[in-house]
């Protein structure tokens, strides 16, 4: 017992003497300090015990989830490495491996007086920048701009960060002088969006500081799990209610950008075909003639409310799509503003008709935005209530009454939606047996079942996804491909094969007229028929198509800690076509030697290598000339762009392949 004391006793002295030789403790002006509150250090506590008791992920706190909070925090405030200078970093080295003893101990003053250093280097970039753009820039050497700075080097003095800052500058300068805008709005405009950046950083409270602190210590366990400060949950919820008016987009904030985190199914944004995950919005512009205003460095409130307006009213966006990679051109998109309606977002059908080896074909396709249940309607009685499973089921007697000879599934930046209507869904196609397994933080596993017995369509069947098929799309697409019901086709998915459940902190606090915020943790995870789970893996196409994105780029795969694949138990099902796979052979040779003989996949497949290179490219020129001759080389593959879908369209074919080779 006495050694023990001592031992804490120690352990207490080490973080004093930690918490006060950070180099500057005392140097931060009083002005600008922000301190921990009273109420986190209770909250810190509860946060973790719950991620250490009831995540899905074992996790111990230990020098090496230390390092990872460590890292985390640190890429929280500077992930671009744009304001710490080498020596900060230096100064801040001996907590790498101490995050864990401060969690333990429920300390909180060096996360804050991280983040007091971070905002004094933040003031003096600041001040930088209104110096710089009162002086003339020139564009006419060869300089380059790295906009990815993740992996690069921090700077060696003040002199180093000014030319990485200068070079930065010298971007966004030519970004605007690329569109013709005269000098002295340039400048105003640059001017106006750091002065924008400036007053959001310097409306940041404690309350948020102590928010990326307690991201950086529950994103060790997964990129799923999040802490919500009081006004930041607020904030969300007010997010989430408007999601369904204006574009129809989830967005959040990263490196001064607003960012597309989800397109609602069915909403204006979703409608347009262009606005993707990832892409980044720069301008917002009211009608058809509004002026855009510049919102990089805005509060992400701020910029709903400017794209948010009356219905049936137009609003223009200025964006940077994700796939063209650092070098980016702005391109603008107009959206007229509406409520996201179920019935927009429903399955559709269509059919696609061609000739192949000298026959006609007909083959019918459904696609499937979300996986979504009108359970409002269903609660007041509504007969006609909308579900996936009810409309698709529609849908199939449609098309079969039309005469087609097989049916394509085109689950294609679905991005899921309600569990149960993933397996009713599967249950139109398969007999009844096992769906889906799902096994919690105690290694429990239920199996979710299909109990209908038959099927609704029989039929020849694909199911087409890509990177954005996630979730309750990839339980449908392995639960066909583990039955061996259908062919999977397209690009290997999301790989998000994990369950949330979200946890109000007042819980914890009864009585309290405090508020203490929301965490949200994984606690479960799905696994295939066959054992395999959908997670991180995703689910791989019987015959994959080139892909637009790498794992590394776009999924589960991306995010660093997400968990990883692994494997149970298979459940007892029983395979409906036992010889498709011994088909898949003759059908990748069929599919390979009828690509390589069309024209328009071969140009889908110049598109792809081009935006690839685009990507790769972690530069970009700061030479004028050489800027305008890429951005008219540009304009000039944008309006010779051929809007067909190759992709769904050589599914087509592949289907017809399979009907005639399995004699269906």
């Amino acid at each position: 017992m006495v050694n023990r004391f001592f031992k804490v006793l120690f352990s207490l002295f080490v973080l004093i003497v930690l918490i006060f030789s950070v180099p500057g403790f005392s140097g931060i002006p009083d002005e600008i300090r922000l301190e921990p509150q009273a109420q986190h250090r209770r909250v810190e506590q509860i946060i973790t015990q719950l991620l250490f008791k009831k995540h899905y992920k074992k996790a111990d706190l230990d020098d090496s989830l230390s390092v990872q909070i460590y890292n985390n925090y640190i890429d929280a405030l500077d992930g671009n490495r744009m304001y710490f200078l080498e020596s900060d970093i230096k100064s801040f080295k001996d907590f790498r491996l101490k995050m864990d003893d401060l969690v333990k101990a429920g300390k909180l003053e060096i996360p804050f007086e991280i983040y007091n250093r971070f905002r004094v280097r933040f003031d003096e970039r600041m001040d930088y920048i209104q110096r710089r753009l009162d002086q003339p820039f020139e564009f006419t050497s060869d300089e380059k701009f790295y906009p990815d700075r993740t992996k690069m080097p921090w700077a060696g003095s003040t002199a180093g960060l000014d030319e990485i800052w200068q070079l930065r500058l010298k971007n966004d300068y030519l970004v605007q002088k690329l569109n013709d805008k005269p000098d002295d709005k340039i400048r105003e405009s640059l001017k106006k969006r750091y002065e924008n950046i400036t007053k959001r950083i310097h409306q940041y409270r404690s309350e948020d500081v102590f928010q990326f602190y307690m991201n950086a210590i529950s994103e060790t366990f997964d990129p799923h799990t999040n802490y919500f400060s009081p006004r930041a949950k607020e904030n969300f919820n007010i997010r989430m209610s408007n999601a369904l008016e204006g574009i129809g987009a989830l967005l959040s904030t990263e490196d001064d950008y607003t960012k597309i985190v989800e397109i609602i199914p069915g909403g204006p944004a979703d409608k347009s075909g262009i606005l993707k995950p990832d892409d980044r919005i720069i301008g917002v512009a009211q009608g058809l003639d509004g002026e855009f205003v510049d919102v990089i460095g805005w509060r992400i409130d701020d910029v709903v409310q400017l794209i948010r307006g009356p219905r049936q009213t137009i609003v223009r966006l200025q964006i940077l799509a994700a796939v063209d990679g650092a070098g980016a051109r702005p391109k603008v998109i107009e959206l007229v503003r509406d409520k996201v309606i179920l019935a927009d977002s429903a399955a559709d059908s269509d059919t696609l008709i061609f000739k192949e080896n000298g026959k006609d074909h007909k083959v019918g396709v459904i696609t499937i935005p979300s996986f979504y249940f009108d359970f409002e309607a269903m609660s007041k009685g509504d007969p006609n209530f909308q579900s996936t499973s009810r409309d698709v089921t529609r849908l199939l007697a449609e098309l079969q009454s039309a005469g087609v000879e097989g049916i394509i599934i085109d689950l294609r930046n679905n991005g899921g939606g309600f569990l149960s209507e993933a397996i009713t869904l599967t249950g139109l196609f398969i007999d009844q047996g096992p769906v889906v397994q799902v096994r919690d933080m105690e290694n429990k596993v239920k199996v979710e079942n299909d109990f209908n017995a038959g099927v609704i369509y029989a039929g020849p069947l694909a199911v087409v996804v890509n990177r954005f098929s996630a979730s309750a799309s990839e339980i449908f697409a392995a639960a066909i491909q583990d039955y061996q019901r259908g062919l999977i086709l397209g690009e290997q998915t999301f790989g998000k094969g994990t369950v949330q459940t979200a946890m109000d902190l007042n819980k914890y606090f009864p009585g309290s007229e405090e508020q203490y915020g929301q965490l949200k943790y994984t606690i479960a995870k799905f696994y295939r028929v066959n054992g395999g789970s959908t997670q991180h893996l995703g689910v791989i196409p019987d015959i994959e198509f080139p892909e637009v994105f790498q794992p590394s780029e776009v999924g589960e795969g991306a995010s660093p800690n997400a968990l990883l694949w692994d494997e149970i138990n298979l459940v007892q099902f029983n395979k409906m076509n036992p010889k498709l796979s011994t088909l898949i052979p003759r059908l990748e040779k069929e599919h390979a030697v009828r690509i390589n003989q069309s024209p328009e996949f071969q140009d889908y497949l110049t598109q792809i290598h081009e935006m690839r290179g685009e990507r790769e490219k972690k530069w970009v020129s700061l030479n004028e000339a050489e800027r305008r001759r890429e951005k008219d080389s540009a304009k000039v593959k944008e309006d010779d762009t051929d809007p067909e879908d190759v992709v769904l369209n050589e599914s087509g074919r592949i289907l017809a392949d399979f009907v005639m080779l399995s004699g269906q």
